[in-house]
């Protein structure tokens, strides 16, 4: 079939716009943080935090491998601690407005987002991720997708909103200026049902491990500043959740999309004996998916048998993050193998 060139222009003004949506919700956590009432999120942390900085970073830990069930998979319920912890508005009218302005222009975002690679995909009558741009567009949506989420099931995750709408923004950005493609057809090697499989399990997975990521980040500069290590810091990061609910995000998220990580590498290799006679050949892109898959592993075992806890589990959950990122852009863009055709 030929290219739809009304959908695919239709797919760049979306986008576009989700750009200029995206902007909005990222000035407007950026106010949030500036009208809130530092008082009163000092006041608020100070009675819940106490207790927070005077336990070591591994006993967050294992009050994140206490919400895990037997199944091993993560909990996503607030604890009652949780439930305490000061908002970034921290009681300030003026800030709660334009949060909640932050969170609709998110919402608005999403949405034209979600358009932008619908009408990719039907200007191609395919899926909208066999290249670079694509992919970039659809792990940009899979991640304000997980933020989403985490608001929906009632969390006092509007934390999240900055970094992940800056993320979204810069990713979703560079996507439409440096990456972008023109819509084509797929090669010959695309061509089957399981590339809505295998790689929608990896978009989603995608997105998913960037939000652990940014908690994992803000884990680390919470314990530190709470141990007075970044005194310049603990001013802004009380804006945040206590080092332990925000190790405990990180952890939920990670044990929730691990499972879908793990199928999407299972798919991939059934579709690499589809199209290629082999299950597993060590092409770069097999070799770093199972890398991925390895790290990520090691952070769930050792949290799970009270083994490396806080800290320490922080860094190979960030030393994952890093390989997924390198799968990405290192592998696409510097290494050559049966993938290639998924580069720019």
């Amino acid at each position: 079939m030929s290219i739809n060139e009304n959908f695919a222009h239709y797919s760049n003004l979306f986008i576009a716009l989700a750009l200029v949506a995206y902007a909005a919700a990222f000035f407007g956590y950026c106010a949030e943080w500036a009208f809130g009432s530092r008082s009163r999120i000092g006041a608020k942390a100070s009675s819940v935090g106490q207790q927070s900085a005077a336990v070591p970073a591994q006993r967050a830990a294992e009050q994140a491998t206490a919400s895990v069930g037997a199944s091993g998979v993560a909990v996503l319920t607030r604890t009652a601690d949780e439930a305490e912890e000061p908002t970034v508005a921290g009681g300030s009218l003026r800030a709660e407005a334009v949060g909640r302005f932050a969170v609709m222009a998110t919402v608005i975002g999403f949405a034209l987002h979600f358009a932008g690679v619908l009408f990719r995909g039907l200007s191609a009558h395919r899926v909208p991720w066999a290249n670079m741009y694509e992919f970039s567009c659809a792990a940009a949506l899979a991640m304000a997708f997980a933020y989403l989420v985490l608001l929906a099931t009632g969390r006092k995750a509007r934390w999240l909103g900055l970094p992940v709408s800056f993320i979204v923004l810069v990713t979703l950005g560079l996507a439409y200026t440096v990456l972008y493609t023109d819509a084509e057809e797929l090669v010959p090697a695309l061509h089957s049902y399981w590339l809505y499989i295998h790689v929608t399990a990896a978009v989603l997975s995608t997105g998913a491990f960037g939000v652990a990521t940014v908690a994992t980040i803000l884990y680390l500069l919470k314990a530190a500043a709470e141990e007075g290590k970044l005194p310049w810091l603990s001013g802004p990061l009380q804006r945040v959740p206590s080092s332990g609910t925000l190790d405990r995000t990180a952890y939920r998220v990670i044990a929730f999309i691990f499972p879908l990580w793990t199928f999407a590498v299972i798919a991939g290799a059934i579709w690499a004996e589809k199209a290629w006679g082999r299950y597993w050949g060590w092409d770069p892109k097999e070799t770093w998916s199972f890398i991925v898959w390895v790290i990520y592993a090691a952070y769930l075992h050792a949290r799970a048998t009270h083994g490396w806890k806080g800290r320490a589990a922080a860094w190979i959950a960030l030393a994952a993050f890093t390989c997924v990122m390198f799968n990405y852009f290192g592998v696409n863009t510097l290494l050559t193998g049966k993938h290639s055709y998924a580069g720019l």
